[in-house]
């Protein structure tokens, strides 16, 4: 007589069923890793505190090379050392296009989508890591900027230092102007979709209408200079009044970059949510 065993089958465990949608925190998740899982996003901000620091440094070496004609009382040893910001702010703005362009270029736009729906949320968590991003590199470049600056003034005794008047400001400036241009940056890489596009018309504001504003009449110069972008933001970084054009104080130059940021990332977001992709 033959025995036969029955084996059971293993018993399948069924899974939860997904509640809700996904939230303004499971965005940020997700943009965050995109962003670090970027290859090209390390080299790019590794590039913006190379190059905000080298300009710098060349810059107040030149300076410490002709000490004997400086004039301490009316010298700026702190904008001297942030002077590498002048170039910092373009390679900002590439990250701020990429942010947005890249995905619209290789197709992921459509997959982000079909995650995150709801096109306000996946917006603004892109822009709140690109900022956040922005803000920590642009502080490890100015601060950097300044301490080797400032080390390379020290011998001719033309240094500045962060406890005297509006340096600390000036630091911590140098890094809100660098987020500042890099989400203009953002807001027309939303609303333009194409990288090189994105990329020539936010190195146009910032920097070809700054030298193109220089072969205007002095009149028409005293009333342009100051509001365009990259003169009135740069203005946070100063910390001696100069005796030339006059221009916005420290903060509300700052407040005019912001102002054409936020009109950039409005107009990007009302594009966003209504445009197909």
């Amino acid at each position: 007589m033959t025995t036969t065993q029955v084996v059971a089958a293993p018993r399948q465990r069924s899974l939860a069923p997904a509640t809700g949608r996904a939230g303004f925190a499971d965005a940020l998740r997700s943009e965050f890793t995109k962003i670090r899982s970027t290859r090209s996003t390390y080299w790019t901000l590794l590039a913006l505190i190379v190059i905000t620091v080298g300009i710098g440094a060349i810059a107040t070496y030149g300076t410490a090379s002709h000490a004997s004609n400086v004039d301490p009382a009316s010298f700026d040893a702190t904008q001297q050392s942030l002077g590498g910001l002048y170039v910092g702010q373009l390679v900002i703005a590439v990250l701020g296009a990429l942010t947005v362009t890249s995905e619209y270029s290789t197709g992921m736009i459509r997959t982000s989508l079909a995650v995150q729906p709801r096109r306000g949320t996946l917006f603004a968590a892109k822009a709140v890591v690109f900022a956040a991003v922005s803000l920590v590199t642009g502080l490890v470049a100015s601060f950097l900027s300044f301490f080797v600056g400032q080390a390379i003034l020290s011998s001719h005794h033309l240094n500045a230092t962060l406890s005297q008047p509006n340096v600390l400001r000036a630091v911590i400036g140098g890094a809100l102007f660098l987020t500042a241009c890099g989400m203009l940056a953002y807001g027309l890489g939303a609303i333009l979709r194409h990288t090189a596009g994105a990329i020539a018309t936010a190195i146009g504001l910032l920097f070809v209408v700054s030298v193109l504003v220089n072969f205007l009449p002095n009149t028409w110069q005293n009333h342009v200079d100051k509001w365009l972008p990259a003169i009135a933001g740069s203005q946070v970084w100063i910390t001696k009044a100069g005796s030339g054009v006059p221009q916005f104080s420290a903060w509300p130059g700052l407040a005019v970059l912001a102002g054409y940021a936020a009109i950039a990332i409005v107009a990007g977001l009302v594009l966003f949510r209504t445009r197909d992709v």
